[in-house]
């Protein structure tokens, strides 16, 4: 007898406010196809895992206190809210392929429907680059 596992499926709660992280069911279903998620911020470590606590993260955070991953990404920009101009990171999601090498951008990142676009793109043969 042959035992098949299902894959796992991604919520339906991906539509809510989750403004710094994807579930842990999603992150969950794109490592069963073999993508890491990996999340990016500004903030010092410390920092970070008072956010990973508060939030039952299981997401790794890599910290970039100078900018200057964020900056080669291009992720690092001026913002707006509510009339006032200031530094901080475009909302991005960056797919490095097998390869190391960018397989494909998208900028100005909408939770919605995000996670299984990217898995669709993470499962394709030949990702397509995106310009920004």
């Amino acid at each position: 007898m042959s035992t098949t596992t299902a894959a796992p499926t991604l919520p339906d709660a991906l539509g809510e406010p989750a403004p710094a992280h994807v579930s842990a069911a999603t992150v969950a279903v794109l490592a069963w196809q073999g993508v890491a998620v990996v999340g990016v911020s500004a903030d010092p470590v410390k920092k970070q895992d008072a956010f990973k606590t508060k939030h039952a993260l299981t997401t790794p955070l890599a910290s970039d206190e100078t900018h200057e991953m964020l900056q080669s990404y291009g992720v690092w920009g001026e913002k707006s809210m509510y009339g006032k101009t200031y530094m901080g990171i475009q909302r991005t999601t960056v797919l490095i392929g097998p390869d190391g090498r960018i397989a494909r951008i998208w900028p100005k990142v909408k939770i919605e429907g995000h996670a299984e676009e990217v898995l669709e793109a993470a499962k394709a043969d030949e990702p397509v680059v995106e310009a920004k």
